[in-house]
């Protein structure tokens, strides 16, 4: 079998990493079609994944639009050259290759908020798989599966930690320090919405400081970091869940992150305007879980913060809850595979339909 695979974020990279290096393991074919935004290229690269890039963009709103021509040109001449049985992706780039190529094609989302997406991708899938607490229903065709897309890297069966991360920070073995995450807001889906002001930023770093080493990731590289008590979060991205992982706290007002601290027992504080009552259903179940604080007010994001880190309990809480939760949670790389596979997503007993009945799709898969 052939698999054309779409990765548009660094966070897609890590989405289907595992099932492309089983895949191949099995004898099949994928090609990954990337677009070079941020560190994807990058982490294509450190997992030594075969992939073409179809086109680049920055993170500000208008740099998507103005490439989105050259992107489709790019990406379905490759498609069409490459003539895969099957797509997997996230969005509208991979549902309009697999229509143009009359390829199956299917998505897995997460972010219910992104509706002109859905509206324009959605239509053009044969199989939508979402997690179980996405808070909408969209069709005969949308599949649920228990748990996020992050558990197609962080489920236990799949992530294990490395134990040199502190030495590659510089830091002593007991040094405590807080990851501070800010958003660009860039993406098409970040349309109208924002997190923390500047000047909020500033003071939130200050504040962290006097307790623990600070360490800041700025996505839109504006933050002056040399007049503020923290260091820059330059550890290769490859690293970044390893980082997470042994961290008292993470701060952030970006989306994806959030759900990795929570995965993987770190405690984390997420501030930005889609928190609230028609926040995602993801955030919303790991709140319900202990595993994330939702918070809209800048002041109760400093006292929860700075309570905490002052908290040595607090990190071996979030790991026994971590722990809890995904004991219930499925392995979402064993979906991929056992879809892709198969050429069924109604013959993965790991994901319940909305609907009576399933999608199997024109292909002749074999098992192995």
């Amino acid at each position: 079998m052939r698999y054309l695979v779409f990765t548009n974020t660094p966070a897609h990279v890590h989405l289907y990493r595992n099932a492309v290096e089983r895949l191949e393991a099995r004898g099949h074919s994928v090609l990954v079609l990337a677009r070079d935004y941020g560190c994807t290229v990058e982490l294509l690269e450190w997992y030594d994944l075969s992939y073409e890039v179809y086109g680049r963009c920055d993170t500000t709103k208008g740099s998507l639009v103005r490439q989105l021509p050259r992107h489709y040109a790019r990406m379905l001449r490759l498609a069409r050259e490459y003539d895969p049985d099957l797509i997997f992706g996230m969005g509208s780039y991979s549902a309009h290759t697999g229509l143009v190529t009359r390829t199956p094609t299917i998505l897995i989302l997460d972010s219910e908020p992104t509706s002109v997406d859905h509206l324009i991708s959605q239509p053009f899938a044969d199989a939508v798989v979402t997690p179980d607490a996405f808070r909408k229903d969209l069709g005969d065709d949308h599949f649920t599966f228990a748990g996020f897309k992050e558990c197609a890297y962080l489920h236990p069966e799949e992530y294990t930690p490395r134990a040199d991360v502190r030495e590659r920070f510089g830091l002593d073995s007991d040094e405590r320090y807080a990851i501070v995450r800010f958003n660009a807001f860039g993406s098409h889906h970040d349309v109208g919405k924002g997190g923390f002001a500047p000047d909020e930023r500033a003071e939130l770093v200050e504040r962290l400081a006097e307790e623990v080493t600070v360490f800041v990731s700025d996505e839109g590289g504006e933050m002056d970091l040399s007049a503020l008590p923290a260091r820059e979060f330059d550890v290769h991205p490859a690293l970044m869940h390893d980082a997470i992982r042994e961290s008292a706290l993470l701060v952030a007002d970006t989306q994806t992150i959030v759900t990795e601290a929570a995965l993987l027992g770190t405690p984390v504080v997420r501030s930005n305007s889609f928190v609230g009552e028609d926040d995602m259903g993801n955030f919303l179940e790991l709140e319900r879980a202990d595993l994330v604080r939702n918070l809209a007010d800048f002041d109760d994001v400093l006292s929860t913060a700075e309570r905490l880190v002052a908290d040595d309990d607090a990190k071996s809480r979030w790991r026994r809850r971590r722990r809890e939760y995904l004991s219930t949670k499925a392995n979402l790389t064993d979906i991929v595979v056992d879809v892709a596979t198969s050429g069924s997503v109604s013959g993965s007993g790991a994901l319940s339909a909305r609907s009576i009945g399933g999608v199997t799709f024109d292909t002749s898969a074999s098992s192995d």
